[in-house]
């Protein structure tokens, strides 16, 4: 793990020891291969949005046991709400119907991959986490702070990540993630490699499907050929789900479907609503099914996963748990990026 982030994570393992136990009963295990040959280890660089957004040990905010054993979250990368019903997408609508879901959700800004699934999963405004860049450069680093899969590795959960983009590797230190696997890929074969050899004991899960996006760029936002993969991503969240349900262990599980973006004409990145507003729907365990009214911002995926989980929210986070989702007053919610 980077220097960078030893001390938050020891602080945390420091609380677990001393307060929380290792809830879930998870054993660890990382004896799946990689489908694709990865650089090497990625570690924190020096840049100046590290350096200028670096800050002391983060403080913990203990939560209350644990409503999920596990949690899944999804990303279809580029999906634009109204796609959802355009496809259709039944699987998806499904979800919504049994779960808490808004169809108004904001990302970051900019609202582009790298940057919006470092704030989904960080937990963090941009300002923080410092990913200013969308590409695979791995001299740049990783993204700064104690992420998900930190303080979900540090409470012993096997942490995976599967997704369609190496870009993505970006966003933890490796030695947070017990598998990591990058396949690149229609969206029903990312799905249909991970049931392949799927980690029966994940404890936080992470899959990304990048094909809405890249037919978006290539046809446009709601052109009949991104309509049709919308509806293939939803077969493959189908199969997933049918994973879940054959090996017993869907009703245990937080699932979270959303999006790190929209977009607009054949492109993406700015402040329009196209761009910034996405899905958010979480099904399954813990979850009181409402159509939310409750604002709800990207970095609350994070925060959402670790409350479910019973872990410790770091309190420099700027996501916080979208409480209404489990049926519990709304008091606090989180706030635009700045």
């Amino acid at each position: 793990m980077n220097r960078k982030k030893l001390l938050p994570v020891f602080l945390l393992l420091l609380l677990l020891a001393c307060q929380t136990p290792n809830i879930a009963g998870l054993p660890v295990s990382a004896t799946s291969t990689p489908i694709v040959t990865l650089a090497p280890t990625l570690t924190s660089t020096p840049t100046l949005a590290a350096t200028a957004t670096e800050t002391s040990a983060p403080t913990i905010t203990p939560t209350p046991a644990p409503l999920a054993r596990r949690v899944l979250i999804l990303s279809i990368d580029g999906l634009r709400p109204d796609l959802i019903s355009f496809a259709p997408m039944r699987n998806l609508q499904t979800l919504m119907h049994m779960g808490a879901y808004t169809l108004s959700a904001q990302t970051v800004f900019p609202s582009v991959t790298l940057v919006s699934h470092s704030s989904m999963l960080t937990g963090l405004c941009p300002s923080k986490h410092g990913v200013d860049w969308n590409d695979y450069i791995p001299e740049k680093g990783i993204a700064q702070g104690a992420d998900l899969f930190d303080i979900a590795h540090a409470a012993g959960l096997q942490t995976v990540m599967h997704v369609g983009k190496k870009k993505l590797q970006q966003i933890t230190d490796s030695s947070s993630l017990d598998i990591f696997t990058y396949v690149n890929d229609r969206d029903l074969v990312v799905a249909k490699r991970l049931i392949t050899d799927f980690p029966e004991n994940f404890g936080v899960m992470f899959v990304h499907f990048p094909l809405v996006d890249g037919m978006g760029h290539a046809y446009g936002w709601l052109s009949p050929q991104q309509i049709s993969v919308a509806f293939r991503a939803d077969e493959a969240l189908g199969l997933l789900l049918a994973e879940l349900d054959a090996r017993g262990l869907r009703g245990e599980t937080l699932i979270i479907v959303t999006a790190d973006h929209g977009g607009h004409d054949t492109t993406h990145g700015y402040s329009l609503p196209e761009d910034m507003t996405i899905p958010w729907i979480a099904s399954g365990a813990g979850i009181q099914p409402k159509g939310l009214m409750t604002r709800v911002h990207t970095m609350d995926t994070a925060a959402t996963a670790a409350f479910a989980l019973g872990l410790p929210i770091p309190a420099e986070w700027d996501g916080v748990p979208v409480y209404e989702a489990f049926g519990l007053p709304a008091d606090t919610v989180s706030a635009d990026c700045p």
